[in-house]
């Protein structure tokens, strides 16, 4: 398989809770991180999800939101993943920030140039990946 998506997470499907129409499925990452994804639960039946199915997880640089210190805020967003900033790469723009979590799972985010200045961001800076559950695809047999 090939994607655009900056990232690919393998794992397994944990657990999956289904309603009328959507489904939260939990995904327990190779990495031993966890992500959740919102998907339709016409999808959880024509991927054959169940738990402990294969699954890649795919999430798009720029749906990446990154957050710096422990400020005690609370989101909507059911996946953060923490982490070291471990490389920045300055575009005209934007940057690209990669964020090292304590499994060794690399998260790519693409945010403006002037966000990167904000939050000060430099290698070695803790930080967390914010994703929203519905920014989190799942693909199988690959």
């Amino acid at each position: 398989m090939k994607s655009s998506a900056r990232n690919q997470f393998a794992g397994k499907v944990a657990a999956i809770v289904t309603g009328p129409v959507n489904a939260e499925v939990e995904v327990t990452l190779d990495s031993g991180d966890r992500v959740v994804s919102v998907i339709t639960a016409g999808s959880v039946r024509a991927l054959g999800l169940r738990e402990g199915s294969p699954v890649v997880a795919l999430i798009k640089a720029p749906w990446v939101i990154l957050l710096t210190d422990d400020t005690g805020l609370k989101t909507s967003a059911r996946n953060h993943l923490r982490g070291t900033v471990s490389r920045l790469v300055k575009g005209a723009v934007n940057t690209e920030v990669s964020l090292q979590t304590d499994g060794g799972l690399t998260v790519n985010a693409i945010i403006t140039n002037e966000s990167v200045a904000s939050l000060g961001l430099d290698v070695g800076l803790p930080a967390s990946a914010i994703i929203k559950a519905s920014h989190v695809i799942l693909a199988t047999g690959i």
